[in-house]
Protein backbone atom coordinates (compact mmCIF):
# COMPACT_ATOMS: atom_id res chain seq x y z
CA UNK A 1 0.00 0.00 0.00
CA UNK A 2 1.67 3.21 -0.74
CA UNK A 3 1.88 6.61 1.19
CA UNK A 4 -1.49 8.06 -0.72
CA UNK A 5 -3.79 4.81 0.31
CA UNK A 6 -2.11 5.36 3.65
CA UNK A 7 -3.21 9.02 4.12
CA UNK A 8 -6.69 9.08 2.04
CA UNK A 9 -9.48 6.83 2.69
CA UNK A 10 -12.48 6.81 1.40
CA UNK A 11 -15.94 5.00 3.12
CA UNK A 12 -16.98 1.42 2.08
CA UNK A 13 -20.51 3.23 0.67
CA UNK A 14 -18.74 5.11 -1.97
CA UNK A 15 -20.97 5.89 -5.00
CA UNK A 16 -19.49 7.27 -8.42
CA UNK A 17 -22.12 9.20 -9.20
CA UNK A 18 -23.73 11.55 -12.33
CA UNK A 19 -27.34 11.96 -13.81
CA UNK A 20 -29.84 9.25 -12.75
CA UNK A 21 -26.65 7.33 -12.28
CA UNK A 22 -25.26 5.41 -9.16
CA UNK A 23 -22.26 2.69 -9.77
CA UNK A 24 -21.17 1.02 -6.62
CA UNK A 25 -17.31 0.75 -6.20
CA UNK A 26 -15.57 -2.93 -5.26
CA UNK A 27 -13.55 -2.93 -2.64
CA UNK A 28 -10.64 -1.02 -2.61
CA UNK A 29 -7.57 -0.64 -0.37
CA UNK A 30 -7.97 2.88 0.43
CA UNK A 31 -11.11 2.21 2.16
CA UNK A 32 -9.93 1.12 5.26
CA UNK A 33 -7.28 1.45 7.20
CA UNK A 34 -4.28 -2.07 7.44
CA UNK A 35 -5.77 -2.34 11.14
CA UNK A 36 -9.39 -2.41 9.44
CA UNK A 37 -8.80 -4.36 7.09
CA UNK A 38 -6.89 -7.27 9.08
CA UNK A 39 -10.24 -7.28 11.53
CA UNK A 40 -12.60 -7.40 8.37
CA UNK A 41 -10.57 -10.44 6.75
CA UNK A 42 -12.01 -12.09 9.37
CA UNK A 43 -15.66 -10.83 9.41
CA UNK A 44 -16.03 -10.25 5.88
CA UNK A 45 -19.84 -10.81 4.52
CA UNK A 46 -20.63 -13.47 2.76
CA UNK A 47 -23.02 -13.36 0.38
CA UNK A 48 -25.62 -16.35 -0.69
CA UNK A 49 -27.13 -17.66 -3.71
CA UNK A 50 -29.50 -19.69 -4.83
CA UNK A 51 -29.67 -21.65 -8.53
CA UNK A 52 -32.45 -23.48 -9.65
CA UNK A 53 -32.05 -26.05 -12.31
CA UNK A 54 -35.62 -27.69 -13.61
CA UNK A 55 -36.38 -31.43 -13.97
CA UNK A 56 -33.89 -32.76 -11.47
CA UNK A 57 -30.58 -34.72 -13.13
CA UNK A 58 -29.23 -37.58 -14.41
CA UNK A 59 -28.30 -38.96 -11.01
CA UNK A 60 -26.01 -41.79 -12.30
CA UNK A 61 -23.77 -38.96 -13.69
CA UNK A 62 -23.96 -36.53 -10.79
CA UNK A 63 -23.33 -38.64 -8.06
CA UNK A 64 -19.25 -38.93 -6.97
CA UNK A 65 -18.89 -42.66 -6.93
CA UNK A 66 -17.54 -42.19 -3.18
CA UNK A 67 -17.32 -40.44 -0.10
CA UNK A 68 -15.07 -37.57 1.29
CA UNK A 69 -12.39 -36.00 -0.74
CA UNK A 70 -13.59 -35.33 -4.30
CA UNK A 71 -10.68 -37.41 -6.36
CA UNK A 72 -12.63 -37.52 -9.27
CA UNK A 73 -15.69 -35.92 -10.70
CA UNK A 74 -18.64 -37.70 -12.78
CA UNK A 75 -19.27 -36.51 -15.97
CA UNK A 76 -22.34 -34.28 -15.37
CA UNK A 77 -20.46 -32.16 -12.86
CA UNK A 78 -16.72 -32.86 -14.68
CA UNK A 79 -16.75 -29.14 -16.45
CA UNK A 80 -16.50 -28.00 -12.38
CA UNK A 81 -12.72 -29.38 -12.20
CA UNK A 82 -10.63 -26.33 -11.87
CA UNK A 83 -13.17 -25.58 -9.03
CA UNK A 84 -13.24 -28.64 -7.51
CA UNK A 85 -11.76 -27.44 -4.20
CA UNK A 86 -13.99 -24.97 -3.70
CA UNK A 87 -17.19 -27.53 -4.19
CA UNK A 88 -19.02 -29.73 -1.62
CA UNK A 89 -21.55 -32.20 -3.72
CA UNK A 90 -24.18 -33.09 -1.15
CA UNK A 91 -26.12 -36.29 -1.37
CA UNK A 92 -29.28 -37.26 0.59
CA UNK A 93 -30.89 -34.35 1.29
CA UNK A 94 -34.75 -34.75 0.62
CA UNK A 95 -37.39 -32.13 0.29
CA UNK A 96 -41.04 -33.96 2.06
CA UNK A 97 -43.06 -31.02 1.57
CA UNK A 98 -42.40 -31.24 -2.80
CA UNK A 99 -43.98 -34.97 -2.37
CA UNK A 100 -47.66 -34.85 -2.60
CA UNK A 101 -48.95 -35.72 1.01
CA UNK A 102 -52.19 -36.41 -0.37
CA UNK A 103 -52.48 -33.58 -3.15
CA UNK A 104 -51.51 -36.01 -5.96
CA UNK A 105 -50.05 -34.68 -8.84
CA UNK A 106 -47.68 -31.59 -9.56
CA UNK A 107 -44.55 -32.45 -8.56
CA UNK A 108 -42.94 -29.53 -10.65
CA UNK A 109 -44.83 -26.98 -9.23
CA UNK A 110 -43.82 -27.78 -5.90
CA UNK A 111 -40.43 -28.88 -7.01
CA UNK A 112 -39.87 -25.46 -7.61
CA UNK A 113 -42.42 -23.72 -4.38
CA UNK A 114 -40.74 -25.88 -1.89
CA UNK A 115 -37.40 -25.35 -3.20
CA UNK A 116 -36.27 -22.57 -0.75
CA UNK A 117 -39.47 -22.40 1.52
CA UNK A 118 -39.32 -26.38 2.45
CA UNK A 119 -43.03 -25.95 3.05
CA UNK A 120 -46.24 -27.52 1.26
CA UNK A 121 -47.71 -25.43 -1.33
CA UNK A 122 -51.73 -25.01 -1.09
CA UNK A 123 -52.87 -26.79 -4.29
CA UNK A 124 -54.66 -24.12 -6.05
CA UNK A 125 -54.79 -22.56 -9.28
CA UNK A 126 -56.68 -19.45 -8.09
CA UNK A 127 -55.48 -16.12 -6.18
CA UNK A 128 -55.20 -18.08 -2.48
CA UNK A 129 -51.62 -19.28 -3.14
CA UNK A 130 -50.04 -20.07 0.22
CA UNK A 131 -46.06 -22.06 0.80
CA UNK A 132 -43.89 -20.08 2.77
CA UNK A 133 -41.29 -17.37 2.97
CA UNK A 134 -37.68 -18.61 0.90
CA UNK A 135 -34.62 -19.03 3.06
CA UNK A 136 -33.54 -15.90 0.52
CA UNK A 137 -35.76 -13.72 2.17
CA UNK A 138 -35.52 -14.41 5.76
CA UNK A 139 -31.76 -13.42 4.87
CA UNK A 140 -32.79 -10.59 3.23
CA UNK A 141 -35.05 -9.43 6.14
CA UNK A 142 -32.11 -9.43 8.43
CA UNK A 143 -29.16 -8.62 6.55
CA UNK A 144 -30.86 -6.30 3.91
CA UNK A 145 -30.76 -3.10 5.32
CA UNK A 146 -26.75 -3.22 4.96
CA UNK A 147 -27.04 -2.75 0.93
CA UNK A 148 -28.94 -0.70 -1.30
CA UNK A 149 -30.93 -3.54 -2.81
CA UNK A 150 -32.14 -6.28 -0.14
CA UNK A 151 -32.05 -9.06 -2.88
CA UNK A 152 -31.54 -9.71 -6.43
CA UNK A 153 -34.15 -12.35 -8.33
CA UNK A 154 -33.25 -13.14 -11.82
CA UNK A 155 -34.69 -15.80 -13.82
CA UNK A 156 -34.48 -16.84 -17.95
CA UNK A 157 -38.00 -17.70 -18.73
CA UNK A 158 -41.00 -15.16 -18.72
CA UNK A 159 -42.35 -15.44 -15.48
CA UNK A 160 -46.46 -16.58 -15.32
CA UNK A 161 -48.02 -14.95 -12.16
CA UNK A 162 -51.47 -16.49 -12.85
CA UNK A 163 -53.48 -19.58 -14.48
CA UNK A 164 -52.94 -23.31 -14.05
CA UNK A 165 -49.45 -24.31 -14.79
CA UNK A 166 -49.24 -27.78 -13.09
CA UNK A 167 -52.67 -30.30 -12.73
CA UNK A 168 -54.35 -27.61 -10.63
CA UNK A 169 -51.13 -25.85 -9.36
CA UNK A 170 -51.28 -21.89 -9.96
CA UNK A 171 -48.81 -20.97 -12.24
CA UNK A 172 -47.14 -18.70 -9.46
CA UNK A 173 -45.28 -21.88 -7.83
CA UNK A 174 -44.12 -22.81 -10.93
CA UNK A 175 -42.13 -19.67 -12.10
CA UNK A 176 -41.17 -18.75 -8.21
CA UNK A 177 -38.85 -20.31 -6.04
CA UNK A 178 -38.24 -16.42 -3.45
CA UNK A 179 -41.08 -15.82 -1.25
CA UNK A 180 -41.57 -12.58 0.64
CA UNK A 181 -44.44 -13.58 2.52
CA UNK A 182 -46.07 -17.12 2.45
CA UNK A 183 -48.42 -15.52 -0.37
CA UNK A 184 -45.82 -13.18 -2.40
CA UNK A 185 -43.56 -14.42 -4.51
CA UNK A 186 -40.72 -12.21 -5.82
CA UNK A 187 -40.94 -12.79 -9.81
CA UNK A 188 -37.60 -12.59 -11.30
CA UNK A 189 -36.48 -10.32 -13.68
CA UNK A 190 -35.58 -12.11 -16.74
CA UNK A 191 -34.34 -8.61 -18.84
CA UNK A 192 -30.63 -8.26 -18.60
CA UNK A 193 -31.07 -4.64 -19.02
CA UNK A 194 -33.86 -4.05 -16.48
CA UNK A 195 -31.57 -5.62 -13.93
CA UNK A 196 -28.28 -3.70 -15.36
CA UNK A 197 -30.80 -0.48 -14.69
CA UNK A 198 -31.45 -1.38 -10.91
CA UNK A 199 -28.02 -2.52 -10.23
CA UNK A 200 -26.59 1.10 -11.51
CA UNK A 201 -29.46 3.59 -11.69
CA UNK A 202 -30.19 6.38 -9.15
CA UNK A 203 -32.21 6.05 -6.09
CA UNK A 204 -34.11 9.28 -7.56
CA UNK A 205 -36.56 8.07 -10.45
CA UNK A 206 -37.24 10.49 -11.88
CA UNK A 207 -33.75 11.35 -12.61
CA UNK A 208 -33.28 7.61 -13.72
CA UNK A 209 -35.77 7.44 -16.03
CA UNK A 210 -34.38 10.71 -17.60
CA UNK A 211 -30.98 8.86 -17.72
CA UNK A 212 -32.13 5.68 -19.45
CA UNK A 213 -33.50 7.80 -22.29
CA UNK A 214 -30.92 9.96 -23.17
CA UNK A 215 -27.86 6.86 -23.11
CA UNK A 216 -30.51 4.95 -25.57
CA UNK A 217 -31.03 7.97 -27.61
CA UNK A 218 -27.54 8.81 -27.82
CA UNK A 219 -26.42 5.53 -26.94
CA UNK A 220 -23.90 6.30 -24.31
CA UNK A 221 -22.62 3.74 -21.86
CA UNK A 222 -23.95 4.22 -17.99
CA UNK A 223 -19.91 4.83 -17.48
CA UNK A 224 -20.43 8.00 -19.26
CA UNK A 225 -22.50 9.89 -16.64
CA UNK A 226 -19.99 8.98 -14.20
CA UNK A 227 -17.00 9.64 -15.71
CA UNK A 228 -16.06 13.09 -14.23
CA UNK A 229 -16.55 11.62 -11.22
CA UNK A 230 -14.51 8.43 -11.90
CA UNK A 231 -11.56 10.62 -13.67
CA UNK A 232 -10.87 12.56 -10.04
CA UNK A 233 -11.26 9.73 -8.07
CA UNK A 234 -8.73 7.40 -9.60
CA UNK A 235 -6.12 10.27 -9.84
CA UNK A 236 -6.42 9.82 -5.45
CA UNK A 237 -5.74 6.15 -5.85
CA UNK A 238 -2.74 3.89 -5.61
CA UNK A 239 -1.40 1.72 -8.24
CA UNK A 240 -2.85 -1.40 -6.81
CA UNK A 241 -6.43 0.44 -6.49
CA UNK A 242 -6.16 1.97 -10.04
CA UNK A 243 -5.87 -1.47 -11.62
CA UNK A 244 -8.95 -2.57 -9.34
CA UNK A 245 -10.98 0.35 -10.52
CA UNK A 246 -10.26 0.12 -14.41
CA UNK A 247 -10.90 -3.60 -14.35
CA UNK A 248 -13.65 -3.27 -12.40
CA UNK A 249 -15.47 -0.50 -14.68
CA UNK A 250 -14.22 -2.93 -17.70
CA UNK A 251 -16.23 -5.60 -16.40
CA UNK A 252 -19.44 -3.36 -15.84
CA UNK A 253 -19.05 -1.69 -19.29
CA UNK A 254 -18.37 -5.33 -20.80
CA UNK A 255 -21.68 -6.36 -19.30
CA UNK A 256 -23.52 -3.41 -20.35
CA UNK A 257 -22.38 -3.67 -24.17
CA UNK A 258 -23.39 -7.45 -24.64
CA UNK A 259 -26.75 -5.96 -23.11
CA UNK A 260 -27.07 -3.62 -25.96
CA UNK A 261 -25.96 -5.97 -28.50
CA UNK A 262 -28.72 -8.42 -27.27
CA UNK A 263 -30.93 -5.84 -27.99
CA UNK A 264 -30.47 -4.15 -31.32
CA UNK A 265 -31.95 -6.29 -33.47
CA UNK A 266 -35.35 -5.87 -31.41
CA UNK A 267 -34.71 -2.06 -31.73
CA UNK A 268 -34.80 -1.94 -35.53
CA UNK A 269 -37.89 -3.57 -35.71
CA UNK A 270 -41.15 -0.87 -35.38
CA UNK A 271 -42.87 -0.12 -32.36
CA UNK A 272 -40.06 -1.37 -30.20
CA UNK A 273 -39.57 2.26 -28.29
CA UNK A 274 -37.62 0.06 -25.18
CA UNK A 275 -36.09 -2.76 -26.27
CA UNK A 276 -36.03 -5.95 -24.51
CA UNK A 277 -32.02 -6.74 -24.15
CA UNK A 278 -32.80 -10.40 -24.00
CA UNK A 279 -30.13 -12.43 -26.14
CA UNK A 280 -31.73 -14.72 -28.68
CA UNK A 281 -28.93 -17.13 -27.28
CA UNK A 282 -29.81 -19.38 -24.09
CA UNK A 283 -26.45 -19.86 -22.95
CA UNK A 284 -25.94 -15.90 -23.65
CA UNK A 285 -28.65 -15.31 -21.55
CA UNK A 286 -27.24 -17.46 -18.57
CA UNK A 287 -23.61 -15.71 -18.47
CA UNK A 288 -25.23 -12.13 -18.76
CA UNK A 289 -27.11 -12.87 -15.73
CA UNK A 290 -24.81 -14.66 -14.04
CA UNK A 291 -22.31 -11.96 -14.59
CA UNK A 292 -25.10 -9.96 -13.17
CA UNK A 293 -24.98 -11.36 -10.22
CA UNK A 294 -20.88 -11.01 -9.65
CA UNK A 295 -20.97 -7.37 -10.37
CA UNK A 296 -23.86 -6.99 -7.39
CA UNK A 297 -21.88 -9.61 -4.74
CA UNK A 298 -18.87 -7.49 -5.60
CA UNK A 299 -19.85 -3.95 -5.00
CA UNK A 300 -22.00 -5.59 -1.99
CA UNK A 301 -25.11 -3.53 -3.81
CA UNK A 302 -26.50 -7.29 -2.28
CA UNK A 303 -25.67 -10.40 -0.84
CA UNK A 304 -28.59 -12.38 -1.16
CA UNK A 305 -29.19 -13.54 -4.95
CA UNK A 306 -31.79 -16.36 -6.37
CA UNK A 307 -31.70 -17.22 -9.76
CA UNK A 308 -33.96 -19.72 -12.25
CA UNK A 309 -31.97 -21.15 -14.60
CA UNK A 310 -35.19 -22.63 -15.99
CA UNK A 311 -38.64 -23.11 -14.67
CA UNK A 312 -39.68 -26.56 -13.48
CA UNK A 313 -41.62 -28.58 -16.17
CA UNK A 314 -39.25 -26.27 -18.69
CA UNK A 315 -39.74 -28.17 -21.75
CA UNK A 316 -37.26 -26.37 -23.61
CA UNK A 317 -35.01 -27.93 -26.37
CA UNK A 318 -31.18 -27.88 -26.51
CA UNK A 319 -30.44 -27.90 -30.38
CA UNK A 320 -27.26 -26.89 -29.91
CA UNK A 321 -26.36 -29.30 -27.79
CA UNK A 322 -27.93 -31.75 -30.57
CA UNK A 323 -31.01 -32.15 -28.70
CA UNK A 324 -33.87 -31.43 -30.36
CA UNK A 325 -36.38 -32.92 -27.57
CA UNK A 326 -37.76 -30.65 -25.43
CA UNK A 327 -35.87 -31.32 -21.85
CA UNK A 328 -39.03 -32.20 -19.68
CA UNK A 329 -39.98 -35.37 -22.38
CA UNK A 330 -36.71 -36.53 -22.22
CA UNK A 331 -36.86 -36.56 -18.31
CA UNK A 332 -39.40 -38.51 -18.21
CA UNK A 333 -36.46 -41.42 -19.60
CA UNK A 334 -38.13 -44.53 -18.58
CA UNK A 335 -34.63 -46.12 -17.97
CA UNK A 336 -34.08 -45.52 -22.00
CA UNK A 337 -30.40 -45.15 -22.72
CA UNK A 338 -30.08 -43.03 -25.25
CA UNK A 339 -32.79 -40.02 -23.52
CA UNK A 340 -30.46 -40.54 -20.47
CA UNK A 341 -27.81 -39.66 -22.12
CA UNK A 342 -28.92 -36.67 -23.79
CA UNK A 343 -29.92 -35.82 -20.28
CA UNK A 344 -27.13 -35.83 -19.15
CA UNK A 345 -25.51 -33.62 -22.03
CA UNK A 346 -28.78 -31.17 -20.49
CA UNK A 347 -27.16 -31.11 -17.04
CA UNK A 348 -23.65 -30.78 -18.18
CA UNK A 349 -24.39 -27.53 -20.22
CA UNK A 350 -26.18 -25.98 -16.91
CA UNK A 351 -22.96 -27.14 -14.90
CA UNK A 352 -20.70 -25.44 -17.25
CA UNK A 353 -22.54 -22.05 -17.26
CA UNK A 354 -22.47 -22.45 -13.41
CA UNK A 355 -18.38 -23.06 -13.80
CA UNK A 356 -18.69 -19.76 -16.11
CA UNK A 357 -19.77 -18.19 -12.84
CA UNK A 358 -17.73 -19.37 -10.42
CA UNK A 359 -14.40 -18.86 -12.48
CA UNK A 360 -15.60 -14.90 -12.43
CA UNK A 361 -16.27 -15.12 -8.75
CA UNK A 362 -12.99 -16.63 -8.55
CA UNK A 363 -11.21 -13.99 -10.78
CA UNK A 364 -12.23 -11.04 -8.53
CA UNK A 365 -10.15 -10.34 -5.52
CA UNK A 366 -10.88 -9.66 -2.14
CA UNK A 367 -8.92 -8.66 0.74
CA UNK A 368 -6.38 -11.54 0.71
CA UNK A 369 -8.72 -14.00 -1.18
CA UNK A 370 -11.30 -14.15 -3.66
CA UNK A 371 -15.19 -13.46 -3.40
CA UNK A 372 -15.64 -16.80 -4.54
CA UNK A 373 -14.12 -17.20 -0.85
CA UNK A 374 -16.67 -15.33 0.67
CA UNK A 375 -19.79 -16.98 -1.42
CA UNK A 376 -22.04 -20.04 -0.32
CA UNK A 377 -23.70 -20.66 -3.52
CA UNK A 378 -26.01 -23.38 -3.56
CA UNK A 379 -27.01 -24.99 -6.92
CA UNK A 380 -29.35 -27.55 -7.02
CA UNK A 381 -33.10 -28.61 -7.85
CA UNK A 382 -36.21 -29.80 -6.25
CA UNK A 383 -36.41 -33.02 -7.86
CA UNK A 384 -34.17 -35.82 -8.12
CA UNK A 385 -34.74 -38.58 -10.95
CA UNK A 386 -37.40 -36.59 -13.23
CA UNK A 387 -38.71 -40.12 -14.54
CA UNK A 388 -39.64 -41.04 -10.99
CA UNK A 389 -40.54 -36.89 -9.63
CA UNK A 390 -38.90 -38.49 -6.55
CA UNK A 391 -37.81 -35.22 -3.95
CA UNK A 392 -35.36 -37.20 -2.12
CA UNK A 393 -31.58 -37.69 -3.11
CA UNK A 394 -31.70 -34.23 -4.36
CA UNK A 395 -28.74 -33.16 -6.70
CA UNK A 396 -27.33 -30.35 -4.42
CA UNK A 397 -23.79 -28.61 -4.38
CA UNK A 398 -22.57 -26.02 -2.65
CA UNK A 399 -20.02 -23.86 -3.91
CA UNK A 400 -17.37 -21.05 -2.22
CA UNK A 401 -15.76 -21.00 1.45
CA UNK A 402 -18.65 -18.93 3.36
CA UNK A 403 -16.13 -16.20 4.32
CA UNK A 404 -14.06 -19.34 5.94
CA UNK A 405 -16.69 -21.00 7.08
CA UNK A 406 -17.13 -23.73 5.00
CA UNK A 407 -15.23 -27.33 4.28
CA UNK A 408 -14.98 -27.34 0.65
CA UNK A 409 -13.91 -30.36 -1.98
CA UNK A 410 -15.55 -32.86 -0.43
CA UNK A 411 -18.58 -35.38 -1.46
CA UNK A 412 -20.88 -35.20 1.45
CA UNK A 413 -23.67 -38.05 1.97
CA UNK A 414 -26.34 -37.14 4.61
CA UNK A 415 -28.96 -39.88 5.98
CA UNK A 416 -31.74 -40.81 3.95
CA UNK A 417 -34.22 -37.99 4.27
CA UNK A 418 -32.36 -35.04 5.74
CA UNK A 419 -34.28 -31.97 5.21
CA UNK A 420 -33.08 -29.99 2.21
CA UNK A 421 -34.31 -26.79 5.11
CA UNK A 422 -30.96 -27.91 7.45
CA UNK A 423 -28.85 -26.71 5.07
CA UNK A 424 -30.66 -23.36 4.82
CA UNK A 425 -30.66 -23.00 8.83
CA UNK A 426 -26.78 -23.76 8.49
CA UNK A 427 -26.10 -21.15 5.69
CA UNK A 428 -28.07 -18.68 7.45
CA UNK A 429 -26.21 -18.91 10.41
CA UNK A 430 -22.96 -18.59 8.66
CA UNK A 431 -24.62 -15.45 7.62
CA UNK A 432 -24.95 -14.44 11.12
CA UNK A 433 -28.64 -14.67 11.17
CA UNK A 434 -29.37 -17.34 13.63
CA UNK A 435 -33.34 -18.68 12.70
CA UNK A 436 -34.97 -21.29 15.19
CA UNK A 437 -37.01 -23.00 11.84
CA UNK A 438 -37.60 -22.97 8.25
CA UNK A 439 -40.05 -24.74 6.23
CA UNK A 440 -39.83 -28.51 7.66
CA UNK A 441 -36.17 -28.26 8.96
CA UNK A 442 -35.52 -30.65 12.27
CA UNK A 443 -31.65 -28.54 13.05
CA UNK A 444 -28.53 -27.27 11.40
CA UNK A 445 -26.89 -29.40 8.90
CA UNK A 446 -23.55 -30.63 10.39
CA UNK A 447 -20.26 -31.18 8.81
CA UNK A 448 -20.19 -28.52 6.13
Amino acid sequence: MNLMTRSWRIPRRTFLRGLGTAVALPWLEAMASRRAEAALEEGRPCRSAFLFIPNGANMADWTPPQEGPLAELPPILAPLEPWRQELQVLSGLTHDKARPNGDGAGDHARSSATFLTGCQARKTDGADIRVGVSVDQVAAARVGHLTRLASLELGCDRSRQTGNCDSGYSCAYSFNISWKTPSTPMPPEVDPRLAFERLFASPEREASAESRARRRATRQSVLDFVGADARRLRGRLGATDRRKLDEYLAAVRDVEQRIERSGQFQAALPDYAQPSGIPDGYADHLRLMFDLIALAFQTDTTRVATFILAHDGSNRPYPFLGVGEGHHDLSHHGNDAAKQEKLTLINRFHVTQFGGFLRTLAGMKEGSGTLLDHCQIVYGSGISDGNRHNHDELPVLLAGRGAGRLQAGRHVRFPRNTPMTNLYLSLLDRMGISVDRLGDSTGPLMGI
